[in-house]
């Protein structure tokens, strides 16, 4: 990567030399910034309490190096070019340029702050005047000039890390931002070399207090560029690349995220009538056409009224057959058919809907009150809900919303986040108390019912969970852990509360930032994002009346010790509650496990890749064994009303499938077969095809893993259980009998 890509450097450097000349007449410098903005029809930013006295060149730069648009960002450069007569060409790109958080734009504390000296903004003009001293002439005594405005400057209130971006605006090819992006990437071997990953600061160091230690930094850096380790030719083709690379690495994270959110909605794990909130953007008519009118009368409406009552149709092909034979075959409608399924369907009472005009203005918010009506007498919106509006007016948002009419947003948290703070302020209901719930009853008798454990078994692992906080639940395939997880925290707590459940799953990737806080890349830098266990930690403790659930799929496959962090010790009973803190690694807060949470780890006994619990995890978890259970009362009551000669055979099979696997020094116990392969069927479902599926797609696979080296046996048993319910393997798909 070379440096002829960015157009901005001559520019910024010319601006730079420009700035300098106002550092004794700061009065003219804000007249003239106001003069830019008001030549460009735009208001000068917030940059005191009040009106504005001073301010430093940084915030200058600070101006344009934010969180805005390319085009907004290009309207006031114009203006800059024009008011401060810049001869350079105005920038085509902003490859490389790290930016401000909107929220933390100057580089000063505002004058009514107690934390703002008496002298820092002259300090900021004065470490400015050194670096372009130094850049100029590289020297003993520019060095030492600019390592004592330095150290003076750095450790004023919201600088640190900051002062070192507002260095690299004004000399990009003299002085390297370590924004957090910047650190984040140099501190990869593999992206920058060994020698930068040795000497970049890391997140959880403090900041770079020290001149001396920055231009070593940044010294070393330009020693490295160019060579085998380091192909990068420059500081802006460097922090183009990070910033490149943060960006794919947050885009493959909300990808992940909604895969994630995808997948959990898919399989819910059979939680009928539990009550979870969505989140939903609508246009209220083309254009937002019918919002005052929708408004007025506290609904939201929706059109196609050539189909009728939308409830008539059973799935959302239907609907879309219909809409492109009343409306027009020339485009697919299945966006169409999808808003009416949704619309009639999966909105339910309690979801909160964002009223949207276009792509970028939420016109309003409310919460639905009503289920989905047809009328008849209506115009061309008849398909109507009952809406209680808590606001209106107009807000803007940087984040491009579907052009859809419905839009289910509740799998993109950030984005439901960023809407919600609009009305955080407005008088709305966003922080108010919510109408209660009425959450489904769930006892024991229906967990007993589900998961197929005998009443005796079910009251050891109550109480043994009460006792101790944590339990992990472990066991073979298919014996249901993820599913009796769930049950067991809706039956201690009465009621199908998804609100105080959370489940996560561990992998060989999830860290202590993804659990606790961490790092994550963002359009303006890097922010501290906190983790799922903290968040749910933080809503039990406000919550202290009620019992909270936190569950961990595959515990095992995670590496705990990195996971966990400094909550090991704070995980046990005995430590929970707020006399037992600890400081967290990145914001040094001070955190405690509410004595409210209890954790439910699952594990996978046959799971022979992984390495034995870390025994500091097995002191604070107790351990329950979940095993087949098709001796028990609710599975044989279940197995009879499905009254199948054929799937009694297969279940018998199983069973002495089950005694061969004990009994093999090889496997043992936990490498039993569950009973969750034949759950939750229904007389209908007991066919030729669905048993042939569980047998030749998941039974014998198993079965293969298992003996590998023993093909005979698994041969044998594979014929057993095709033939305990007359299911054949088909030839060429299943090849030979093992």
């Amino acid at each position: 990567m070379t440096s002829t890509i960015f157009t901005w450097i001559s520019f910024y450097e010319e601006l730079s030399d420009k700035l300098l000349t106002y550092r004794d007449r700061r009065d003219d410098l804000i007249n003239k910034l106001a003069t830019v903005y008001e030549s460009i029809g735009m208001s000068l930013p917030k940059l005191e309490a009040d009106e504005l006295q001073d301010i430093d060149p940084f915030t200058v730069f600070g101006l344009f190096n934010k969180g805005i648009t390319d085009a907004n960002r290009q309207k006031i450069i114009a203006g800059i070019a024009e008011v401060f007569d810049i001869g350079a060409d105005q920038p085509t790109d902003f490859e490389g340029i790290p930016v401000l958080n909107n929220l933390n734009a100057t580089f000063y504390a505002f004058a009514n702050d107690e934390r703002r000296g008496e002298n820092d903004i002259d300090n900021l003009w004065h470490v400015f005047e050194a670096e372009l001293a130094l850049a100029a002439d590289d020297n003993e005594e520019t060095r030492k000039a600019f390592v004592e405005a330095f150290d003076t400057t750095v450790i004023q209130f919201t600088l640190g890390w900051k002062l070192t971006m507002g260095l690299y605006w004004a000399r990009p090819y003299n002085f390297i931002s370590l924004d957090s992006r910047n650190r984040w990437f140099m501190a990869d071997v593999a992206k920058a070399g060994t020698a930068i990953a040795g000497i970049v600061p890391k997140e959880k160091d403090s900041p770079v207090h020290d001149g001396d230690r920055y231009l070593a930094i940044c010294d070393t850096i330009k020693s490295e560029l160019g060579s085998e380790e380091c192909s990068y030719a420059d500081f802006p083709s460097l922090t183009a690349a990070a910033f490149v690379e943060s960006e794919r690495v947050n885009r493959e994270r909300k990808v992940a995220e909604k895969a994630a959110a995808e997948k959990a909605e898919e399989n819910s794990l059979g939680d009928e009538g539990v009550k979870t909130t969505h989140y939903w953007t609508y246009s209220p008519g083309d254009g937002a056409a019918r919002w005052d009118d929708f408004y007025a009368r506290g609904v939201m409406g929706v059109g196609w009224s050539k189909l009728g009552n939308v409830e008539k149709y059973a799935s959302k092909e239907d609907i879309r057959k219909n809409l492109r034979t009343l409306y027009s075959s020339k485009y697919s409608q299945k966006n169409s058919a999808l808003a009416l399924w949704q619309f009639s369907r999966e909105i339910k009472p309690g979801d909160v809907v964002f009223a949207k005009r276009g792509r970028s203005v939420i016109i309003g918010r409310g919460i639905v009150e009503g289920d989905y009506q047809f009328d008849e007498n209506g115009d061309s919106y008849p398909n109507i809900r009952g809406v209680r509006w808590t606001n209106r007016g107009e807000w803007h948002t940087e984040d491009l919303l579907a052009v859809k009419t419905l839009t289910d947003i509740t799998a993109y948290p950030d984005l439901v986040e960023k809407l919600n703070s609009f009305f955080e302020d407005e008088g709305g209901e966003v922080e108010e108390d919510t109408e209660e719930v009425e959450y489904p009853a769930y006892t024991s008798e229906d967990f007993l019912s589900e998961v197929y454990m005998d009443g005796e078994h079910y009251r050891t692992l109550v109480n043994v969970l009460r006792a101790k906080k944590n339990i992990i639940l472990q066991g073979a395939p298919g014996v249901g852990k993820t599913f009796a997880a769930k049950r067991l925290a809706y039956s201690m707590m009465g009621v199908k509360d998804a609100e105080r459940v959370m489940m996560v799953q561990f992998h060989q990737s999830y860290s202590y930032e993804d659990f606790i806080e961490g790092f994550r890349p963002n359009a303006q830098g890097f922010d501290l994002e906190k983790g799922a266990f903290y968040n749910f930690c933080k809503n039990a403790k406000d919550d202290s009346d009620n019992d909270y659930f936190f569950i961990i799929d595959e515990i095992n496959r995670g590496n705990l010790s990195k996971i966990f962090g400094e909550l090991f010790m704070l995980i046990e009973n005995d430590k929970r509650g707020p006399r037992n803190t600890l400081q967290l690694l990145y914001s040094h807060e001070l955190f405690y496990v509410p004595s409210n949470v209890y954790l439910i780890g699952m594990m996978n006994t046959a799971d022979r890749s992984l390495a034995m619990l870390d025994y500091a995890l097995r002191r604070r978890f107790a351990f329950f064994d979940l095993r087949p259970a098709f001796d028990t009362e609710s599975f044989i009551a279940y197995q009879e009303g499905l009254a199948s000669e054929k799937f009694d055979r297969l279940i018998s099979c199983v069973v002495k499938l089950n005694e061969a696997i004990a009994s093999d020094e090889s496997l043992g116990d936990g490498f039993c077969i569950g009973h969750s392969y034949f759950c939750r069927m229904s007389p209908d479902d007991v066919t030729d095809d669905k048993l042939s599926a569980i047998v030749n797609y998941e039974l014998v696979p198993m079965l293969r893993e298992y003996w590998f080296d023993e093909p005979t046996k698994v041969g044998e048993w594979a014929g057993k259980l095709r033939r305990s319910a007359s299911v054949c393997a088909q030839s060429g798909i299943f090849g030979h009998t093992s």
